[in-house]
């Protein structure tokens, strides 16, 4: 098995990307799950992923207070 090979089973999935920022943002991310990220996950990928959900958050309160305000007037 190549070295490539094995960097890319060892790189994490889109969904174990999304797993590690949401539960990290959550403050429940385990001790070996954070330092299998660091060793064999891109920053760029947490980084990009991060700011996607912190986006999608933002909106959905944003749209939450929208409707409740339109519904109290």
């Amino acid at each position: 098995m190549s070295l490539e090979t094995e960097e890319r089973r060892d790189t994490p999935s889109l969904l174990g990307v999304l797993g590690s920022v949401l539960a990290s943002m959550f403050g429940v991310q385990s001790r070996r799950k954070h330092e299998t990220d660091f060793v064999h996950g891109k920053p760029i990928h947490y980084i990009a992923i991060g700011l996607l959900v912190t986006l999608a958050f933002i909106l959905a309160v944003w749209g939450v207070v929208v409707v409740v305000l339109g519904v109290a007037t």
